[in-house]
């Protein structure tokens, strides 16, 4: 199985002017075509909302009560046990996920058949794909995002660094909570300590074992009961091994009856073998009975001591315990007495111990000033490389003057630094940047580029993290905007490039990119504007040639777009 999600397949149903519709995606690069309106773009708002995305009731199509969409992923082993925290079922390795949108705007999520919130969908759907549209791109312009993308695409190196960091960072902010506790602490200690140590003393002399609570009960009400349960067993006993009337006697003489007839007739062989089986259970059953009727013993000095112990562990459960079943507060208490000479020497230390953390929080600091350092200089190789492979991309992408740059905002290590410049992710902020022409300013990304060049941009960055760090499937929407000739062939080429690494799906309407696709859809609509079952269709061979000549021509059987079509097929070999 591979380590990444796919998207096998997604179902629609009266979404938008979709009346319905199932796609059937593979590996590689799937494209979706059509004409202006036809509703490709409806098959990436359908997937939105299976992803968690905001549901509205002008989505549902008009004149129909809801829009159901649905999807289904094939998902690695890592993601099982996220999924099996929210009780969803994973078959075959697929999970399915569907999202319900009523008229009146209200919805329903459901993964795996489990009806869940939006919200998990959306929290699952960081694991299962890369949308890239234009509210998606619009994350990259957040720190922690660019933050993110720096990370992956450094790969093992940033990851052991960032590893490292927060280990130092987890202990030295435990042992500062430790500190601030003991000296909050200061005012109470002494009855603390004289606490602890009365629990520590009467947990030693009670020398609990895990479940004896109900082991202890279970004894007394055997030994509370050695009469009832003599005459019972005596009793059945007596039913089974009667010379004249017990079970045994009378499934004896059955077996010798059938024995002697079942050779006559073999329907009778089957109804003889399980009376026999019957004969071997029951006679099982009579010597376990004599056993057990033997051992039955009355002790009442055992009951005694029995009953004290009980009244012990309950007392103490009671006293130093909480409202859970005696043996579950065993187990935590046990936990307790564990710690309890941890606990006692920081209270006992007073100040002296104090100290000695302080100082050990010193050494801490050190450690996380060095793992600090060695994830900024990880952090600062691995920008430096991103910037100059990604400017190398998009300058390909039809924006040939654009500089792409990666830029870390670091503490000043030489400094005094203070506790807030230590963060869970480190002492860095990431800030990406692009600049349109030589000497010209840096603009943040966001801010100086339109949709289309900021859809370019994505694609260049995910082109070159995947060399390190793909995912499962990566979606593109507008991503050839305000791009033709030779630049729409170099971002059909760079989709394919990605799509031997992930699973990714285009909506496009170039046909330099479709040309590229491994798996090609047609979305079609009706003359009244409807798309309808039939109207999503998987094309190949002579279609394709069809479908992207009236995409350069903008016309049907036009022999020149044909000639064309075809060339432009004959560029993936």
């Amino acid at each position: 199985m591979s380590d990444r999600s796919n998207l096998e397949e997604i179902s629609i149903r009266n979404l938008g002017i979709i009346d319905q519709a199932t796609l059937e995606f593979g590996p590689g690069l799937n494209v979706l075509t059509g004409e202006t309106g036809a509703g490709k773009t409806m098959v990436l708002t359908a997937l939105g909302l299976v992803l968690g995305g905001k549901s509205e009731s002008a989505l549902v199509r008009h004149g129909s009560d809801r829009l159901v969409a649905s999807a289904i992923f094939s998902v690695p082993d890592s993601l099982h046990q996220a999924l099996n925290e929210i009780g969803a079922e994973v078959e075959s390795a697929s999970l399915v996920i569907s999202r319900t949108v009523n008229a009146d705007g209200k919805s329903k999520a459901s993964c795996g058949g489990v009806t869940v919130p939006a919200g998990t969908l959306s929290t699952l759907s960081e694991s299962l794909i890369e949308i890239h549209g234009q509210t998606a791109n619009a994350q990259i312009v957040k720190p922690a995002k660019q933050r993110e993308l720096l990370d992956r695409f450094g790969g093992i190196d940033i990851q052991a660094a960032l590893s490292q960091y927060q280990g130092d960072f987890s202990s030295y902010t435990e042992l500062k909570v430790r500190i601030s506790a003991m000296r909050s602490s200061a005012n109470k200690r002494e009855a603390e300590i004289a606490e602890l140590k009365d629990f520590l003393a009467a947990w030693a002399s009670l020398k609990a074992v895990r479940n004896e609570c109900s082991a202890t009960d279970d004894e007394i009400n055997r030994l509370s009961s050695v009469e009832d349960l003599r005459v019972a067993s005596s009793s059945a006993s007596e039913a089974l091994n009667s010379d004249e009337a017990g079970a045994l006697t009378l499934l004896h003489n059955a077996r010798r009856a059938l024995d002697i007839a079942k050779s006559k007739d073999s329907r009778l062989e089957a109804i003889a073998d399980r009376v026999s089986e019957a004969v071997f259970i029951l006679d099982d059953a009579s010597t376990d009975l004599a056993s057990y009727s033997t051992s039955l013993e009355a002790d009442p000095s055992r009951l005694d001591s029995l009953q004290e112990r009980k009244a012990q562990l309950n007392s103490f459960v009671k006293r130093w315990g909480s409202d859970k079943s005696p043996d579950e507060e065993l187990v935590l208490l046990a936990a307790r007495a564990k710690n309890g000479k941890d606990s006692l020497a920081d209270l006992e230390g007073g100040d002296e111990r104090i100290a000695e953390l302080e100082k050990e929080l010193v050494g801490s600091k050190k450690a996380l000033l060095t793992s600090a350092k060695k994830l900024t200089d990880a952090r600062s190789s691995a920008a430096s490389k991103l910037q100059s492979s990604v400017t190398k991309e998009i300058q390909a992408l039809s924006m040939p003057h654009t500089t792409f740059f990666v830029d870390l905002n670091s503490v000043d290590y030489s400094g005094n630094l203070k506790e807030s410049d230590f963060a869970i992710h480190g002492c860095d902020d990431v800030v990406m940047t692009i600049q349109g022409h030589e000497n010209g300013p840096k603009i943040a990304l966001g801010k100086g580029a339109s949709g289309g060049e900021m859809s370019r941009i994505m694609l260049g960055l995910e082109v070159v993290i995947a060399e390190t760090h793909p995912v499962g499937t990566y979606i593109f929407d507008e991503v050839d905007a305000g791009v033709g000739g030779k630049a729409a062939i170099e971002v059909g080429k760079r989709l394919h490039q990605l799509s031997k690494k992930s699973q990714v799906i285009v909506v496009t309407h170039l046909p330099q990119v479709a040309a590229w696709a491994d798996t090609h859809f047609v979305v079609k609509k009706d003359s009244d504007g409807s798309v309808v079952a039939s109207g999503v269709a998987r094309i190949e061979s002579e279609e394709r040639v069809e479908e992207i000549a009236r995409m350069l021509a903008g016309l049907d059987k036009s022999l020149s777009a044909r000639e064309h079509a075809a060339e432009l097929l004959a560029l993936r070999g």
